[in-house]
């Protein structure tokens, strides 16, 4: 049989070519902003609340939604305690998740083996309120960027500027937050909370290598994101691999590429 043909693969390419635009849409963001370790914490800290979902009986994703988006706003909160280490607040958050990670685990050692797919990814078990949530999620985040692309640019390169111009520089850095926590949250199944910020930070990587603009990144790395998650998923399905680790290592194949092609250009 044809994988293409396949439903369970079908609704695999659907979740992973949403996740493919947003993903790397907002990663962008984050390395502009320095701040690329946030998508390792907020994976982390969604974990936590994925296993706590299994304990208590509610839908996982939903439960690891509540959690990034909280860790997000604590994240915020730390960030304007000690900016002068800001990245002091990423650690600390990270810290919390993982604890209470291992708490959970230990307190529904039966569940183990369903939190562990979502540690290392596993599209092929998307099922149609997987695909909804991706898909609102999508939504959410095209619209908002949409709608506030000059502050957003504005905030990513000169937050100085941004607050003197009179722009709600809290209000944007929690709305980026909340918007990051969404796309992790719906990413974390698809390719693993391990790998989540490989999917945030290798695109940006890709099209800040290549792109001689704002614009040429932001197309470059949803262009890149999607190449990589839709070869990576019929890679991975026909060779029976696995497709987390299949895609980001194309990603990484992708940045590897993009380097040599800077250096040609160059010479």
């Amino acid at each position: 049989m044809d994988i293409l043909t396949a439903e369970f693969f079908q609704r695999a390419l659907i979740g992973g070519a949403l996740i493919a635009i947003t993903a790397p849409l907002m990663g962008l963001f984050l390395v502009l902003r320095r701040l690329a370790m946030i998508g390792d914490t907020l994976a982390h800290v969604s974990i936590a609340g994925v296993a706590l979902g299994f304990l208590i009986n509610v839908y996982p994703v939903a439960v690891g939604l509540l959690f990034a988006i909280v860790a997000s706003f604590a994240i915020e909160l730390l960030r304007r305690t000690y900016r002068t280490y800001a990245e002091l607040s990423i650690a600390i958050i990270m810290s919390g998740g993982i604890a209470l990670a291992s708490l959970f685990f230990t307190m529904g050692k039966g569940f183990n083996m369903s939190v562990s797919s979502y540690l290392f990814g596993s599209i092929y078990t998307l099922n149609y309120t997987d695909l909804w949530v991706i898909a609102v999620v999508t939504v959410i985040v095209l619209a908002t960027v949409t709608l506030h692309k000059k502050e957003l640019f504005l905030l990513t390169f000169d937050e100085d500027a941004a607050a003197v111009s009179g722009l709600p520089v809290k209000y944007f850095n929690i709305m980026l937050s909340i918007l990051t926590a969404l796309v992790i949250s719906a990413s974390i199944k698809i390719v693993g909370a391990l790998l989540v910020s490989a999917l945030l930070t290798i695109p940006a990587a890709c099209g800040l290598t290549l792109a001689r603009s704002f614009k040429q990144a932001v197309a470059l790395v949803v262009i890149i994101g999607e190449l990589a998650v839709l070869a990576g998923l019929w890679i991975a399905g026909e060779s029976n691999a696995a497709p987390g680790g299949t895609i980001v290592l194309l990603l990484i194949a992708i940045l590897i590429a993009s380097i040599v092609a800077k250096q040609l250009r160059r010479a």
